[in-house]
Parts: C-alpha cells; sequence; structure tokens
C-alpha cells in the first residue's frame, strides 16, 4: 500500500489486516519501489495523487520491477485521460475512488487475488509446458540420432553381408526368406533373388530338409558339385530378432 496521507496508510490497514494478508506500507512511492525490488508482492494498492510522482506512474514503475503483481489506483481525483491510458497499457488493474466502502474494498482486493493466483497457475502450467516440450525435442532428436546410428550399422552389416562370398539366408517365423546374401541368391536361388519368396518352395530341395530341424549343424551337404556345412540356427538369442538363420559353408572335401 502506498499512500502519502498516513492516516489513510493506518486506516487501509486496519481494514484489509482482518483478512490476513501480509501488509507493507509506505508513504513514500520511491521507497515503495525499493520495497518492490527485494519483496514479493502480489497486489498493490496506491494512491494517484501524491508528491514527487503520480500513482499511475508508480504503478507503471512498479510492472516494471514486479509485472507478475495486481495494481489498483485509489484515489479521490478523477484523472481520466492518466488513468485510462495507464489501463490500457496493462499498468493498472483497477481504478477505485475515494471514499471507498470498506466491504466493496475488501470485495475487490480478494478478486485482486484470485485473479493474480489463476494468472500465477497459468504461468506455471505454461513454463511446464514449456519444459515438457523441451525434453520431448531433446528425446526426439536423441532418438533421431539413435535411429541414424543403427541405420548406419544395418547399412554396414547390410554391405559386410553381401560382400560374404558363402550363402546366408534369413527365414523369419512364417517361412517366407527375409534376408538374401548375393552368395544365396546366386547360389540357392539360380539368380533369382530370393528376398520375400516361400523358403520351401524357393530353396534347393537338398536343403528343404534343413526346415524341418530345430536347430542343426549337418558335417556335410552337397550342392551344385560342393560339398557344404549347413548350419541351421534360431535368431533372437541376444536381440529381438525372430526366425532362422540358414548359412552354407564351405568344407573340404573328405577321401
Amino acid at each position: 500500500m502506498v499512500d502519502d496521507e498516513p492516516y489513510i496508510l493506518a486506516a487501509l490497514q486496519r481494514l484489509l489486516r482482518r483478512d490476513g494478508y501480509t501488509l507493507l506500507a509506505s508513504d513514500d512511492p520511491h521507497q515503495a519501489l525499493d520495497i518492490l525490488a527485494g519483496q514479493r508482492v502480489d497486489v498493490i494498492l496506491s494512491d494517484q495523487r501524491m508528491p514527487g510522482m503520480s500513482g499511475v506512474e508508480f504503478l507503471r514503475r512498479a510492472k516494471e520491477i514486479r509485472p507478475e503483481t495486481m495494481r489498483i489506483v485509489l484515489s479521490g481525483y478523477t484523472d481520466l485521460q492518466f488513468i485510462t491510458d495507464a489501463i490500457n497499457e496493462g499498468a493498472i488493474y483497477k481504478f477505485l475512488t475515494k471514499p471507498w466502502d470498506d466491504e466493496q474494498l475488501r470485495e475487490q482486493i480478494r478478486e485482486a487475488f484470485h485473479v493474480k493466483e489463476i494468472a500465477d497457475e497459468n504461468r506455471r502450467l505454461s513454463q511446464a509446458l514449456q519444459t515438457a516440450n523441451l525434453e520431448l525435442q531433446a528425446h526426439v532428436a536423441a532418438q533421431a540420432r539413435q535411429a541414424r546410428q543403427i541405420e548406419t550399422v544395418l547399412g554396414t552389416l547390410q554391405e559386410v553381408l553381401q560382400l560374404v562370398p558363402w550363402p546366408i539366408v534369413g527365414i523369419d517365423e512364417a517361412g517366407l526368406i527375409a534376408l538374401a546374401n548375393a552368395a544365396a541368391d546366386a547360389s540357392l536361388g539360380s539368380g533369382e533373388p530370393l528376398l520375400g519368396r516361400e523358403a520351401g518352395e524357393a530353396l534347393p530341395e537338398s536343403l528343404r530338409e534343413w526346415l524341418k530341424q530345430p536347430a542343426a549343424m549337418a558335417e556335410q551337404v552337397r550342392h551344385d558339385g560342393r560339398k557344404y556345412r549347413v548350419v541351421y540356427q534360431p535368431m533372437g538369442l541376444h536381440t529381438g530378432s525372430r526366425g532362422t538363420l540358414l548359412a552354407l559353408l564351405p568344407c573340404e572335401m573328405r577321401p
């Protein structure tokens, strides 16, 4: 509360103390600005006509220091142009006249605190939303980086797989060929791409019997005039992959 007349300040303190507010009073607007600089305040009630600084000017400066405060001017004078301009600028929340009605003034102060609580909650929610958005953006960026890393690794593995000179085929749980390197297409698919085909139909008959085995490694199997060891192993032991891997590893001919 700011008013250059001590008896007005005393009357306001007697009136508003009953509502349980913490009251700060000053008869000097310059001193009041110093108080604002070091003290959190929710509602400011200021006289309009004061020596050295008008109430409107005081509240403009108060807004710069504590923009979140609810600012009310209380005056027996009707400087309508100044007050209207200040209200339009957002420097003043309300203009109340002297002499005041005690109950009406108390109600206006309660309303100002209520509006302040709503504004504070909106700011809190806005800040929380902003923080959540920043966290989400960081999470999305991290996921994108991880996806790029995985894509790079998969690309490298795919290239390595294609360079392996032995046939390698991945078969999913539905029995479809989900992976096949160039050696597999050339040797097992007769030059035709194996990817997406039914393993039980696309693979040579000499290898189809291995599809019925849960997991196996043959000593020898003859295919395309060469002898291989057949490795047929389930996938997913250390990853989320499902299906089986079929590989033909060349072996030395036994006498």
